[in-house]
């Protein structure tokens, strides 16, 4: 399967797929809290049209960036998850952002260990940021960045480790 430039068509299947990966991974940090379906709706109707941000999305996977170099979105489905979508998305993101000059970063929820166990794997490093994620019961999130180094990530092996 090959990844595409989402479009506006898409938005509903991006909020489902988000749906069904953050329900999973995220059960521990938003227990009970019904999924946000209409406002995650309205986010991707909005984040489609945004001018400067790209949107690419596989069948089980999405991601997505911003001109200033924000990686804004990586999920890929539960039923997926270890077969390396994460980092291919990642990697999309990565090289778009360098290619256009800028450092990837990113916010991450500090109690998503699983995304921060791939971010860390990949060399992504802490910018001595936090902030309060918008939804409730509004979390805690840490700002990451990726250093520049050589190009031997993201193919296997982790940045140079």
């Amino acid at each position: 399967m090959t990844w595409r430039l989402a479009g506006p068509q898409d938005a509903e299947a991006l909020r489902d797929l988000e749906r069904e990966a953050n329900v999973v991974a995220l059960a521990h940090v938003f227990g009970t809290l019904p999924f946000p379906d209409d406002d995650v709706l309205a986010r991707w109707r909005a984040t489609l049209a945004e001018p400067g941000v790209v949107v690419v999305r596989h069948p089980h996977a999405f991601t997505s960036w911003d001109a200033d170099g924000r990686v804004r979105h990586l999920a890929v489905h539960p039923d997926h998850w270890g077969q390396g979508l994460g980092r291919e998305g990642l990697a999309l993101a990565v090289d778009a952002v360098e290619a256009a000059g800028r450092e990837p970063h990113l916010w991450a929820l500090v109690a998503n260990h699983r995304a921060r166990r791939l971010y860390d794997h990949l060399g992504w490093v802490p910018a001595g940021q936090t902030r309060s994620a918008s939804w409730p019961p509004h979390p805690e999130e840490l700002l990451l960045r990726l250093p520049r180094t050589p190009r031997a990530r993201l193919s296997g092996s982790g940045r140079g480790r």
